[in-house]
């Protein structure tokens, strides 16, 4: 007989905490990479709010729907090249524009963070630019 009964909840742990396990704990203060689809959706933004442009318009000069344009605005959707590129469009960029915003974007917004200089050498070379991958 368990010391249960049927419809008592249990609770098993998965894995011991790192204090029961007898790890160190993860550092508290490190600081979280920004995703890329939250950087592209603030440069979209911020060039549509500059431009003094509602969401349906930019949205009906890319022909996306327009909640579908807010989501990616809102860093909710990861958009696709095609998406990405009919929305600078509508703003009057290309891609490359919007790219080159959002990578300057992400530069900005990790050196604030960051002590560490940003052409930093790591495994023996150095990386400077943007590179995307499918």
């Amino acid at each position: 007989m368990t010391d249960h009964t049927p419809n008592e909840a249990r609770v098993i742990p998965l894995r011991p905490g790192p204090a029961a396990s007898g790890l160190p704990a993860p550092p508290a203060a490190v600081p979280r990479e920004p995703l890329w689809r939250h950087l592209v959706g603030d440069v979209l933004r911020k060039e549509r709010q500059a431009q003094e442009r509602t969401l349906k318009d930019v949205a009906d000069a890319a022909r996306i729907s327009m909640p579908y344009l807010s989501e990616v605005e809102r860093g909710r959707k990861e958009a696709s090249s095609e998406v990405l590129a009919a929305a600078a469009g509508a703003l009057g960029l290309g891609l490359g524009d919007l790219l080159a915003r959002t990578h300057a974007e992400l530069v900005r917004v990790t050196s604030r963070r960051s002590a560490v200089p940003a052409r930093a050498v790591r495994n023996g070379s150095a990386h400077d630019g943007l590179c995307l991958a499918a």
